[in-house]
């Protein structure tokens, strides 16, 4: 849903404080940022301007049920009243997965689709997951086949867990408003035909919740766009990450969630997981990061990303340093073509290109440097360990004055399932 179209159907139903919500984030400028934002502001907020559900203005604004309780866990998720303020999210940090097709993070119950025809930006879904007995696996696959209007064959399996419900189901379900299907459904090049699909109208609060068999359970209106936009082929990463850190223009940052049921962690063992996390992304080394915000988002666990370290960015213009290259030992290897005096030569060394046979200027390049140091007013004579005559030269050999070198600078920086 695109910016302006969220913002006049807002005007209909919530008064927005702020920059309005968005599904669809612009990628960072800076290569290896994975921090997308839908506003300017660390948070968004809302005020009701009618007595709703929380689940109604999480439908709205494309969240799932377990997202805004989450965030919102002093309200009432059944009864919102009017003029009540609700919190809304704005950053998230990307799973770290690659940056094609589709990342379903199971974790945060949200789906990351980089449309290839969009370079440059990403969409995000809500969906619902495999309850803790029907897990969704994990694992990179692909959309194998589109089906719209899908019947459901559901699994023996399945209509036997129905029946000692009370709520015995039929060999197939047709398409239709009742179907668990919804819609449209994608095929999962996995065996067990799980898919990414709609919903039936009696389950559409369980986006955002493990409520499935294993299958991804999309809103109706968000599996329509998805299926209309991606090709058969797509590639699919399934992960699980609870806990995910990136940067945003030099600024790194934690965002953490609960943790499935039947997979809590412990504080320390999250702990551990998050400082992991860290080290890696700063490049293997652990920095001294805020200790107060890492503990608030793992308190938390909310999925507002914290930010935790400020590296120092780059001078403007500062060329990256480089390591030297080693200068060659003894000087006596040296190519003859090299502008300095070589230890065996009896007559005095001379310049490749000078017109004046001794006269010199010793230098480590290919370039020709000043006949003068940088704090020498005048050439001295200088005498080689084995010549009987004077050349000039600006070598560090000369007995007087020496001159002073100058330093190099150094940079700154800072057994799968089958069924819906």
């Amino acid at each position: 849903m695109k910016t302006r179209t969220l913002f006049a159907c807002s005007l209909l139903l919530l008064t927005v404080v702020g920059n309005v919500y968005a599904a669809t984030y612009n990628l960072p400028e800076i290569n290896g940022d994975r921090v997308v934002a839908s506003s300017t502001g660390d948070t968004v907020t809302i005020t009701v301007d009618h007595d709703q559900t929380l689940l109604d203005i999480a439908r709205h604004f494309n969240l799932g049920q377990t997202e805004i309780v989450t965030l919102n866990p002093n309200l009432d998720r059944w009864l919102i009243k009017k003029d009540t303020v609700v919190r809304l999210p704005n950053r998230r940090i990307l799973p770290d997965s690659p940056h094609e097709g589709i990342t379903l993070n199971i974790a945060e119950y949200r789906m990351y689709y980089y449309p290839a025809n969009q370079p440059g930006t990403v969409r995000s879904y809500a969906h619902g997951v495999g309850r803790q007995d029907w897990q969704t696996p994990l694992g990179k696959t692909t959309v194998s086949k589109k089906v719209k209007d899908p019947s459901w064959h559901p699994p023996e399996s399945i209509r036997r867990e129905h029946a000692a419900n009370g709520d015995p189901l039929p060999v197939v379900v047709p398409p239709g408003p009742n179907n668990p299907l919804g819609a449209y459904a994608l095929y999962l090049n996995l065996p067990g035909d799980y898919r990414i699909h709609g919903t039936d109208v009696d389950k559409i609060f369980g986006i955002g919740m493990q409520i499935t068999h294993g299958c991804v359970r999309m809103y109706p209106e968000d599996i329509e766009a998805l299926y209309n936009s991606i090709p058969v082929g797509t590639s699919v990463y399934i992960v699980k990450q609870p806990v995910k850190v990136g940067w945003l223009n030099n600024t790194l940052y934690v965002e953490a969630h609960p943790d499935l049921e039947g997979e809590e962690k412990s504080a320390d063992e999250r702990y551990a997981v998050a400082l992991a996390l860290i080290q890696k992304a700063n490049n293997g080394e652990l920095p001294e990061f805020d200790q107060v915000a890492l503990n608030k988002a793992l308190k938390d666990l909310d999925g507002t990303p914290m930010p935790l370290y400020e590296r120092l960015p780059p001078l403007e213009g500062e060329i990256p340093f480089t390591e030297p290259e080693p200068i060659p030992e003894p000087i006596a290897k040296i190519k003859k073509s090299t502008p300095v005096i070589v230890a065996k030569n009896k007559k005095p060394a001379a310049a490749t290109k000078s017109s004046k046979p001794g006269s010199v200027t010793a230098t480590k390049n290919t370039k020709k440097l000043p006949a003068i140091a940088s704090k020498s007013k005048k050439q001295e004579p200088v005498t080689t360990a084995k010549s009987k005559k004077q050349v000039t030269t600006t070598t560090n050999k000369a007995k007087k004055p020496e001159p002073k070198t100058v330093s190099k600078s150094q940079s700154s920086q800072g057994g799968y399932y089958r069924g819906s």
